[in-house]
């Protein structure tokens, strides 16, 4: 009998027991899904186009097939097989992808741009390590049909100028058919500049970029100008919306430093009095000059230094520095949303969920589960003691 009575005891702890394990399996999935999935949804949620300036919202509802939805991101870095270890790599490229396809999903940008490093060792990867580089792009970045991608190229994807090839070019121009040219949409010019290219040395690859860039300007000047000017000299010329257009590059202008940078991810103030080096931080003073007088654009759009600013050329042109997409990078990541129409544009800025975040709910969850463990199959007592225990050990130290 005493027997029987034990054998129904012991089923009932066990029975109790599995209930807990299920309770204790049930909330950590919970966690789980919201810090990998659900949290992407809630913070992405709260970003909206913006409105352009001076527009009623009845106007905006009314000409909004006129508004070209843009949206900006920069310097992702895919880890290669080199330097990316392989947990880093896969979290990185994770939480990049559900953002990247929760924006896609909720927003439903009508084309996408990358401002260059897209991948972090382009500059020197073997053709297979490229080729697994770029299937891991077009898994992370796939999107619909209606909505187009377009990929500058940044230094670390075919090298700086002195690591730069013709051949790392051409193998990325052949993915991602990147490099100096325009592309028109709904009235709007962009010009997609290869920053790396500005050298400014004479090399084959920066005079055929130079060589590009001046034809483009000139397209862009006869377009801008009235029909009876200069004629003859823009008689062979394709015509273009009549709209200045935006420059969309990888290293930024030219800039002292980011001193006058401001905002939540602007560069951190141990950095920001840093001068940077002309041709490897920023574009060359005389570079950026002559991209400033051959397109007078109405904005720039530049990333590289991971940090966000915004600076105003020649006391009109405003360029507009896209911190990273990635978490590897900092803490914040964000894109830009961009309201574009031929003659005005509006930007606002997304954030993503900060990686502190995360890992705050993380380890407070790991402590809910430690506690509630010991609580279940500790006597009150001995928790008590042992909670005491750890308090009177933390006191001496």
């Amino acid at each position: 009998m005493a027997l029987r009575s034990l054998g129904v005891v012991n089923r009932f702890f066990r029975r109790k027991g599995g209930a807990f394990t299920l309770k204790l399996l049930w909330f950590a999935l919970s966690v789980f899904v919201f810090c990998e999935f659900l949290i992407y949804y809630i913070v992405i949620i709260q970003c909206h186009w913006p409105q352009l300036k001076g527009q009623s919202p009845r106007a905006a509802g009314q000409k909004m097939d006129l508004v070209l939805k843009a949206m900006f991101l920069a310097d992702p870095h895919l880890l290669g097989e080199i330097n990316g270890h392989w947990l880093d790599k896969l979290r990185r490229e994770w939480q990049m992808e559900r953002a990247f396809q929760t924006a896609l999903w909720f927003l439903q940008p009508e084309i996408v741009f990358i401002l260059g490093d897209v991948f972090d060792e382009g500059k020197w990867s073997s053709l297979q390590a490229w080729s697994d580089d770029v299937r891991r792009f077009q898994k992370m970045f796939r999107h619909p049909a209606q909505t187009e991608l377009i990929v500058i190229v940044g230094n670390h994807d075919i090298g700086f100028h002195y690591e730069m090839t013709a051949f790392k070019l051409e193998r990325f121009s052949k993915v991602f058919n990147s490099s100096e040219r325009l592309i028109t949409r709904k009235g709007i010019n962009f010009v997609l500049v290869n920053s790396v290219a500005l050298e400014g040395d004479g090399c084959m690859i920066c005079k055929n970029a130079e060589t590009k860039l001046m034809e483009l300007s000139h397209k862009l000047n006869c377009s801008l100008q009235e029909q009876n000017q200069n004629r003859k000299r823009c008689h062979d010329v394709d015509r273009l919306p009549s709209s200045a257009p935006i420059l969309l590059q990888h290293y930024p202008l030219y800039r002292r430093s980011d001193s006058k940078c401001t905002g939540e991810d602007s560069a951190p103030l141990e950095e920001k009095n840093d001068l940077f080096r002309e041709r490897y931080d920023v574009v060359s003073q005389e570079a950026s000059q002559k991209l400033l007088w051959w397109f007078r654009p109405r904005l720039i759009l530049s990333g590289h230094t991971h940090s966000a600013c915004e600076v105003l050329h020649n006391g009109r042109v405003s360029e507009i520095s896209v911190p990273s997409f990635s978490w590897r990078n900092r803490n914040n990541p964000s894109f830009i949303m961009g309201s574009i129409t031929s003659s005005n544009f509006s930007l606002y800025k997304c954030f993503l969920p900060c990686e502190n975040t995360i890992i705050t709910i993380y380890c407070t969850a790991g402590v809910v589960l430690v506690v509630s463990t010991l609580a279940h199959f500790l006597p009150f007592a001995s928790l008590f003691h042992f909670v005491q225990h750890l308090i009177t050990k933390y006191k001496a130290l």
